[in-house]
């Protein structure tokens, strides 16, 4: 089992160059967005949005990925929209941990009646930290490798931009939340060893069909693109009946296939579930994925109880 606790730690913390760190995946991403895109933004006037998120990944496997994140944001002004993120990524039950920390700032433009482009600046830092340590290894099980022979606790700054294209019924984006690349693990004793925070590149996009007045059918896409990595792509396909429940299937290439559910508790709460079931070779050894999902919308300066509905 502590095996499994190394292996994963591996995966992260590479010893081959060509191999670069990924940031966290989310299933429900397209209500996280503004972890992934500064320039997201809602257009709706005295509401702060929080949301929170709960993943964890590859449950059996011991040591395996669990990320929280959290957001709020809100409008400043009908041009200006500020908020603050912050995601929580660890492995091996501790072993490593990565804290990102950032503010986010957009800028609206009105296009014309109804479409709007958001231009957006993420900054802040990652905290990052190992407790190897804590590692209680077998004999032989690379008990005497340098490169897990001591914790590491460093502090690095980051910088994000993105756009934002958007109405109350479309949106695509494209982001880059962390421009400076950083290695975690810098060559030590002889060992190349490094956790590399490389340039990750997002596009999105969604748009909302009213099939009927009660029916709503929401697709969505997500391409993520790192250096020296396969391409990540994420297809959904949702269903809102009512305004209210909403269901759907979601696919990631050579990764995953996902079901979503969410459900609005009152016109200002909605809570959400995600389950993904391996379809690499990893599914040999875990038995899925849950995420969970929380929306909240805060009304303050007095804002209307109604507004324009927001699906994305």
């Amino acid at each position: 089992m502590k095996k499994v606790v190394l292996l994963l730690c591996i995966l992260f913390l590479s010893s081959f160059h060509s191999k670069a760190q990924q940031d966290p995946e989310y299933t429900q991403y397209m209500y996280n967005m503004s972890v992934i895109n500064p320039a997201y933004a809602t257009n709706d006037v005295g509401v702060a949005n929080l949301g929170l998120l709960y993943r964890t990944q590859w449950v059996g496997a011991v040591g395996a990925p669990k990320t929280a994140t959290a957001f709020i944001r809100t409008p400043l002004s009908e041009q200006v929209e500020a908020g603050i993120s912050i995601i929580h990524d660890e492995i091996g039950d501790g072993a490593l941990n990565e804290d990102n920390i950032y503010a986010d700032f957009a800028y609206l433009v009105q296009l014309n009646r109804s479409m709007f482009l958001s231009f957006g600046l993420k900054a802040g830092v990652t905290l990052f930290d190992t407790r190897f340590n804590d590692f209680q290894l077998n004999s032989g099980d690379f008990s005497s490798d340098p490169a897990f022979s001591e914790n590491i606790n460093e502090t690095f700054l980051n910088i994000g931009t993105g756009l934002f294209l958007f109405n109350d019924d479309f949106y695509v984006g494209l982001s880059a939340p962390n421009l400076l690349g950083s290695k975690h693990i810098e060559e030590q004793n002889g060992i190349n060893a490094l956790g590399a925070e490389n340039l990750h590149i997002f596009l999105t996009g969604g748009y909302v069909f009213e099939i009927n007045r009660g029916l709503k059918f929401k697709p969505s896409f997500m391409v993520k693109r790192v250096s020296n990595t396969p391409l990540s792509m994420d297809i959904n396909a949702n269903f809102l009946f009512n305004d209210t429940l909403e269901a759907g299937l979601s696919y990631r290439v050579d990764d995953a296939v996902s079901a979503m559910v969410n459900v609005a508790i009152t016109p200002d709460l909605r809570i959400g579930y995600a389950y993904d079931y391996t379809t690499s070779n990893l599914g040999n050894f875990n038995s899925g994925t849950h995420e969970f999902m929380l929306l909240y919308n805060l009304r303050i300066a007095g804002a209307k109880r109604f507004t324009s509905p927001r699906f994305f």
